[in-house]
């Protein structure tokens, strides 16, 4: 076995990444970045129009935890499809397999066929991150990797402030349709431009890794019995398929920590650790969270009679608020960063808190503050608790480690809005949003999920101890 030499080459300028073949190379790896980012936020600004359109306010989070299940299932298997088919090849049916989703959700006259196209995105997407990862630690230079990772952090910051403008504009036209053909356009030239340009990277191998197949199963019918149980309409029936769903989640972290082939480190489950606080701190806030991203938009456009272009910009204030503070506290001395880990939870929190209470019967300025202070909670802590986690971790299970954390987080979402799709129905949103639930519901959709906040500012407070 031997070990690789410590990188001594000075890290790479800027001009060096917009010059020659490698700038066409990194600006196809931004699209298909792109095309994960600004997801989120386009289908929370135009989902009331569609739910208007073609009906189904019963399923409404489902567009959101259908689209976090398929890509939690794509991104497992990201290296396994480059293994298989070589990275060019894999890029650009992912790529095809995202637009098809796109082309499926634009021609849905019901939900059904809507959320299928929403799974198919969510599968096209988590595939092309993954893969975008992938190709940039095999076409470029490691001295270029840091360089490359900042901006497409940044990729992501300009979809915050697009987003709601793209999906705005579509929705106020009354083409929300478009917003499909638009991307199914993106991803078709993002297919075709990574056959063109990605001329390196890893070939296919003849004996690919397998992937963790009974966990995956386990974790898509947990998300599926939560999901399922929005649309059951008794309450005691919906409560035991939300708590079958959470127990069977739990259940999958066991046998994953038993397992051969794992999703998770070994020390995931392990509650004591600081892996096991981190990731769980990562879950519970992404699930408490979620909610405000899911019906924000309509809650703000039935209640202050909010533009879809205006609820879109007040939602994405949370995503402003990650953006910002993150980028203040980048640099923070060591010895800071388990109390931004503490005070970052407790912030994320108090801000959810402020978010249900001002929803209901605040302005529009009051309700972009709380959502702001919300993602700042975010912002101060994110970072540092992968950090703590990852630096907690074995050498040899810093890979799987590293892609655990996005993958928690995206199941933490696909729960939370599950979860926020059971209550939400059981507040009347099913048959719409008028002025009268909205204002009726707001507090209690979001309040209902501060004792996981609480939990998470927990996990939170253990990690950010000095050991």
């Amino acid at each position: 076995m031997t070990s690789r030499s410590p990188v001594t080459e000075a890290p790479a300028r800027w001009s060096e990444l917009l010059r020659g073949p490698r700038a066409l190379t990194f600006g196809v790896l931004c699209l298909g970045v792109w095309l994960n980012a600004v997801d989120a936020l386009v289908t929370a600004t135009i989902m009331p129009s569609v739910a208007r359109d073609i009906g189904g306010y019963a399923y409404f989070a489902w567009a959101t935890a259908g689209f976090m299940l398929g890509s939690i299932l794509a991104g497992a298997g990201a290296g396994l499809l480059a293994q298989r088919m070589g990275l060019r090849h894999a890029l650009a049916a992912c790529g095809l397999l995202y637009a098809t989703g796109c082309v499926v959700s634009a021609l849905a006259g019901s939900i059904w066929p809507f959320l299928l196209g929403r799974l198919l995105q969510g599968g096209g997407a988590g595939f092309v991150m993954g893969l975008c990862y992938v190709a940039v630690r095999g076409s470029f230079p490691e001295r270029m990797w840091s360089s490359i990772f900042a901006i497409l952090s940044g990729v992501w910051g300009v979809a915050t402030l697009l987003g709601p403008l793209v999906g705005g504009l579509f929705a106020s036209a009354h083409l929300w349709r478009g917003v499909f053909w638009v991307f199914a356009a993106q991803a078709a030239a993002f297919a075709l431009a990574t056959l063109g340009l990605l001329r390196i990277g890893p070939e296919p191998v003849s004996e690919p890794r397998r992937l963790p197949g009974l966990q995956l199963l386990m974790l898509t019918a947990a998300v599926a019995l939560i999901a399922v149980a929005g649309v059951v309409h008794r309450p005691a029936a919906a409560g035991l398929m939300v708590a079958a769903g959470l127990a069977l989640l739990l259940a999958t972290l066991r046998v994953d920590a038993g397992a051969d082939l794992r999703l998770l480190p070994a020390q995931a489950s392990d509650f004591g650790s600081w892996p096991g606080q981190g990731y769980a701190a990562v879950l519970l806030l992404s699930a408490s969270a979620i909610g405000f991203s899911v019906y924000g938009a309509a809650l703000l456009q039935a209640r202050l009679g909010l533009t879809p272009l205006q609820a879109g910009y007040a939602v994405a204030s949370e995503s402003i608020g990650w953006t910002v503070t993150a980028l203040l506290v980048a640099r923070a001395p060591a010895r800071l960063r388990g109390m931004f880990i503490r005070l970052g939870a407790a912030t994320a929190a108090t801000g959810l808190a402020a978010c249900a209470l001002t929803l209901s019967s605040a302005g529009v300025a009051l309700i972009c503050a709380s959502a702001m202070g919300m993602g700042g909670g975010f912002g101060l802590c994110w970072s540092f608790i992968a950090q703590r986690v990852l630096n907690a971790l074995p050498d040899d299970e810093a890979a799987i480690g590293s892609s655990a954390i996005p993958m928690t987080q995206i199941l933490g979402n696909a729960i939370g809005s599950a979860a926020a799709s059971v209550l939400a129905n059981l507040l009347g949103l099913a048959q719409g949003f008028s002025l009268h639930a909205a204002a009726a519901a707001s507090p209690i959709l979001l309040g209902a999920f501060l004792p996981v906040a609480l939990l998470a500012v927990l996990a939170a407070w253990r990690l950010g101890s000095e050991r």
